[in-house]
């Protein structure tokens, strides 16, 4: 196209901005671009809901490009196809006229092509005695090289797009699976929890599920699933711990705990003995310092993880499992503003503030003591952060703790639930840690 060329529609047809924009356009080509014109094409189906076309201009825009001479769309081989109206149609599989121009007009308000009309409305082009082309009247794709790379990249988009809502839906159907057969397994095996209630929260999650979805849609819906999947796998190991511990309870060599009365055990309480050790140790007169640096041997060393890594460690205390710290303080966003200078980073951070609200609560530091021994100092803390979320609610937040842990040293317990319909509650809203 010449530089700084207007044309404006033939006939009735009136002229716009977005027509002046999409000539303004064309003209930022730059120089030697090249681009093949099925490649090209293939991208723009791709891109086709970013780009707001229909299937059947498309068509249109198929049929177009079969006009042009060559593979590869340049401006050095002209950038105007011509064909008469009837031609078209023939090559957009027999489309009626009315359709055909419906379509066209499609095209040219997405920014795909530019009508170039003749002084009579016409298409043709006029040649030079050589034969070469001297000046065209049809429709010009200059746009489609000159959006090349911006149609390129929304495709790519959409190409990725597509594969995530792929892999999310692959995952969510796995994960239903396993759900749904895990709850069949507990009762059939009749191991002891609320699998009435843990039924009813999955039936929930499924109702959730839209008809039609995006990958972003899914994704909270997967976390949720996926915890809750965590949690039931969770309870029926505790179940499997439980029968190799009867099974062989004869052979296992009981140790006594050693413990420093003088430490801080409010703000980095240490680990326990797994239940049954430390009483069968109180009562063994054979117990001695032998046996008390056995038992050290046997248990991890350190007091708690600053990792904000969801697995179950050591300091999750004994049959609990502890959950992401991301996970924690999105469901409690509340126990940021205890953190050190407002936030929390880690689980050291999370500790520290829960000591904070403990007192604040009220809840005495033995209630809190015996929480960090039955869960876990990293859980003790998520329950205290919990209270605070719900603080409304709860009447004697000491009592509800104490109720907890001897709850959770009977297997009766687990946090996952709580957190998920916390989550559920606070929704985006939710505050994350600095």
């Amino acid at each position: 196209m010449e530089s700084g060329y207007v044309t404006t529609p033939f006939g009735r047809r009136p002229m716009s901005l977005g027509m002046l924009a999409s000539q303004q356009l064309a003209e930022t080509i730059e120089p030697g671009m090249k681009r093949s014109k099925w490649k090209l094409f293939r991208a723009i189906c791709e891109a086709r809901p970013a780009l707001g076309v229909t299937d059947r201009a498309l068509t249109v825009l198929d049929a177009l490009l079969t006009f042009y001479p060559d593979d590869e769309i340049s401006e050095e081989k002209g950038l105007i196809v011509f064909p008469s109206n009837a031609q078209l149609s023939l090559r957009a599989r027999g489309m009626t006229p009315a359709t055909l121009r419906r379509h066209l007009a499609v095209l040219v308000e997405a920014g795909l092509i530019l009508r170039k009309d003749s002084p009579n409305g016409k298409r043709y082009a006029r040649r030079d005695r050589a034969g070469a082309i001297g000046e065209a009247f049809g429709f010009s794709v200059a746009p489609l090289l000159a959006r090349a790379v911006e149609i390129e990249s929304l495709a790519a988009q959409a190409v990725a797009d597509r594969e995530l809502l792929r892999v999310t839906r692959e995952r969510l159907t796995v994960c239903r699976r396993d759900i749904s057969k895990l709850i069949a397994a507990a009762l059939e095996e009749g191991v002891s929890g609320n699998w009435e209630g843990i039924s009813a929260m999955f039936r929930a999650l499924l109702a959730r599920f839209p008809r039609v979805a995006t990958a972003e849609d899914l994704a909270p819906l997967l976390d949720e699933m996926g915890l809750l999947r965590a949690e039931i796998v969770n309870m029926l190991e505790r179940r499997i711990k439980a029968k190799k511990i009867d099974a062989n309870e004869s052979q296992i060599e009981h140790h006594n705990q050693n413990s420093n009365p003088n430490s801080l055990y409010e703000l980095e309480p240490s680990f326990e003995t797994k239940q049954g050790e430390k009483a069968a140790a109180d009562n063994d007169p054979n117990a001695g310092p032998s046996d008390e640096r056995r038992l050290k041997q046997q248990k991890p060393s350190g007091g708690m993880s600053n990792r904000a890594g969801g697995a179950a460690d050591p300091g999750a205390g004994p049959g609990l499992k502890s959950f992401p710290l991301g996970l924690v303080l999105q469901a409690c966003p509340s126990i940021l503003d205890y953190g050190p200078g407002g936030s929390i980073g880690n689980w050291r951070d999370l500790m520290s503030a829960a000591v904070v609200v403990r007192s604040m609560l009220g809840v005495s530091p033995s209630a809190y003591e015996e929480a960090c021994s039955g869960m876990g100092p990293e859980n003790a803390a998520t329950v205290i952060a919990c209270i605070l979320e719900r603080g409304g609610h709860i009447n004697s937040p000491g009592g509800y703790l104490r109720d907890l842990t001897r709850r959770t040293e009977r297997g009766e317990f687990a946090i996952g639930p709580m957190l998920m319909a916390l989550v559920r509650t606070n929704g985006p809203t939710a505050r994350h840690a600095s």
